[in-house]
């Protein structure tokens, strides 16, 4: 994907939200590190082009609540906000990539400490599938099926300085 592919993914998505939740009244977006906080962003700013309204916009670090904290290096930690209550709102969760759906575990662990929420969707700009829990995104930029010997990288300009999608080789580990 390239930067006009990005941006009209994101506008095709602001759309979706709107519809499926009856316009921006109650809703909260919520960017996961690190790259999901910037499509948040800009997610906010589609949907208050089209809607003429200021959409509340969070962040949210998972990085205490992984499953694999024990077998990693100790977590950079980001900035985690939310700039309203969430209790009885509709969140939507972004990210860039959706794979195995253990962020997005993380994620919601983390969420549950701020409030209770009515709904909780998920925005991502790719999904590229090999889940290993059964969670599904409401809202996709673009299926990208890919081998577990391939990766996808994604840059922003915002945290890259370069915009793009790339579906690259992994490197060989040798045992």
């Amino acid at each position: 994907m390239e930067r006009a592919d990005i941006a009209r993914a994101l506008r095709r998505i602001a759309h979706e939200i709107m519809e499926r939740n009856h316009g921006a009244g109650d809703i909260v977006l919520v960017g996961i590190h690190t790259r999901g906080v910037p499509l948040a962003r800009r997610l906010a700013d589609a949907i208050g082009e089209i809607e003429s309204v200021e959409v509340p916009l969070g962040s949210l670090d998972i990085g205490l609540y992984r499953d694999d904290l024990a077998s990693r290096p100790a977590p950079v930690l980001g900035h985690t906000a939310m700039p309203v209550g969430i209790d009885g709102r509709t969140i939507v969760l972004v990210d860039d990539v959706l794979f195995t759906g253990r962020t997005i575990r993380a994620a919601l662990d983390a969420l549950v400490d701020f409030g209770r929420p009515a709904r909780v969707q998920l925005a991502v700009l790719v999904d590229r599938g090999h889940r290993e829990l059964p969670i599904r995104a409401d809202y996709v930029g673009k299926n990208l099926p890919t081998s577990f010997k391939e990766r996808v990288t994604v840059h922003l300009e915002e945290t890259d300085r370069e915009e793009g999608v790339w579906i690259e080789k992994r490197a060989e580990v040798a045992l």
